[in-house]
């Protein structure tokens, strides 16, 4: 995965950090979950506040789109 495949990164966090409180989440903290997953191959250092805010808006739309 890369940075600009939101889609699958999100479903990627939820799969692996499902208990994660994602309305308080630093943008730091998801940087770090990010690049961790095994899945993502991307530079770590391509990432900005508008790619991680994306990232957390589309997490938070996906959870509440489960519930």
């Amino acid at each position: 995965m890369r940075w600009t495949d939101i889609e699958d990164i999100v479903d990627a966090l939820e799969e692996h950090y499902h208990d994660e409180e994602v309305e308080t989440i630093r943008l730091a903290d998801l940087h770090d979950l990010v690049i961790t997953l095994n899945e993502f191959e991307d530079d770590p250092e391509k990432s900005n506040d508008r790619v991680l805010e994306a990232l957390r808006d589309a997490w938070l739309e996906l959870r509440a789109s489960n519930y």
